[in-house]
């Protein structure tokens, strides 16, 4: 069955292919400022089916907070989040180190963890108050057919299959995304061959708002601060080690986060249930096609040391919603050349800082011990190191969408 879905105003609007935490939060952000959308998910609109909505317990970077509470999601989230006031890094076997404290830096936090599941809860419930929102799920793009002024999209549901059209398309669709391809946009591709295991843990003493980096020659290993004196574990493994760490008992498991972390929070205990995934580092060649925009995952996917993978797609979302506030037309050349050159700077930027740490932090070469060591010891006791190490953690770093600046330090 074909038909024709209106949109719920007169302009065709924006069609988002992708209900994951990026391809939300940028509907939200066009409904608050008045935009017309489509958002096309896969999953139906629970948590236990959004596959994004996992187990992770995520890093939300100060200027993230400050996007989300700018488009009313975080008031649906703070109540389960738990401030970051410290962050140490460190590198095993050698003998520098970088510490960074909130205080030191005039903010009361550096930034909040916060479950992926409970975020999408959050993301869920504030969708559920947008009024030019179109939802669509569970839904899936088949085609797409380029017309003079947009796109026509053949969207299956349920009820048979749907023709969209719109004046701007945006792929929120993850690292294999489907618009990506459709769109000929090339990737560049590279596998860590390292595999991430998330779980949890109880630490002997109160981890008192500390999240610690740790990098090692298998790989980088953190603890995030969570509510209950619990922490976030995600510990790093060779790809070949995966099925013999998947397969591990508690007891074995729990002794080689202690010997991969060490015992600067005492001994480790009671971990949760554990989740592996693989790591590739995916990188769109463009970010934008004809009356069309990839963001999140779609557009970069990125090694998860340093936490960075949603911070920078909801800058992305939070940029795109800017820009197209004031636009007659959504899909203009012009639009999207620009949103490509203001997303330039933190894009790379964070890509390359990413792929650097792992290459760098983690290579297996004791040459290196010494200036790796010098290196954490200049951002900890230099000031202008250590405030541009603070303000790029917090996420201020390129040209980032003004919702994110309301508390700008």
């Amino acid at each position: 069955m074909n038909a024709s879905l209106p949109f719920p105003h007169s302009d065709p609007g924006v069609l988002i292919v992708g209900g994951g935490l990026v391809g939300a939060s940028l509907a939200i952000a066009l409904d608050a400022a008045g935009i017309a959308a489509t958002l096309v998910e896969t999953a139906a609109p629970r948590t236990d089916q959004q596959p994004s909505y996992d187990e992770r317990n995520l890093a939300l970077a100060r200027a993230t907070v400050n996007g989300l509470e700018a488009i009313g999601v975080w008031r649906h989230a703070a109540g389960r989040a738990t401030a970051i006031r410290h962050i140490h890094v460190s590198r095993a076997g050698e003998f520098g180190s970088a510490r960074i404290d909130a205080a030191r830096h005039g903010v009361d936090a550096l930034g909040w963890t916060l479950p992926a599941r409970e975020l999408g809860a959050a993301l869920l419930r504030r969708l559920d108050e947008c009024t030019r929102l179109t939802r669509l799920a569970p839904a899936t793009l088949q085609t797409l057919q380029p017309l003079a002024d947009g796109w026509r999209a053949g969207i299956a549901t349920a009820d048979g299959v749907r023709q969209v059209d719109a004046a701007l398309l945006v792929g929120a669709d993850g690292s294999e995304s489907f618009v990506r391809t459709q769109l000929g946009i090339g990737a560049e591709r590279h596998d860590y061959e390292q595999t991430l295991f998330v779980s949890t843990v109880t630490p002997e003493r109160d981890h008192d708002g500390r999240a610690y980096e740790r990098f090692a020659d298998d790989g980088p290993v953190a603890l995030l601060p969570l509510a209950e004196r619990r922490c976030g574990l995600v510990l790093t493994v060779p790809a070949a080690q995966a099925e013999a760490v998947a397969a591990m008992d508690d007891e074995r498991f729990i002794a080689l986060a202690q010997q991969r972390f060490g015992w600067r929070l005492g001994r480790l205990t009671r971990p949760g249930r554990r989740h592996p995934y693989a790591i590739h580092r995916i990188a769109a060649q463009q970010v934008i096609g004809p009356r069309a925009v990839l963001v999140g995952n779609a557009a970069q996917t990125i090694h998860p040391i340093g936490a960075q993978g949603f911070n920078l797609g909801l800058r992305d979302a939070l940029t795109l919603s800017e820009l197209l506030a004031n636009a007659a037309d959504p899909g203009t050349a012009d639009l999207l050349r620009g949103y490509a050159a203001r997303r330039a700077a933190d894009r790379e930027g964070t890509m390359v800082m990413s792929h650097g740490l792992v290459q760098l932090a983690c290579l297996p070469q004791p040459l290196l011990g010494p200036l790796r060591s010098l290196a954490l010891l200049a951002c900890d006791r230099v000031p202008p190191l250590q405030r541009a190490l603070a303000r790029r953690g917090m996420g201020f770093r390129g040209e980032p969408p003004l919702a994110v600046l309301e508390r700008l330090p």
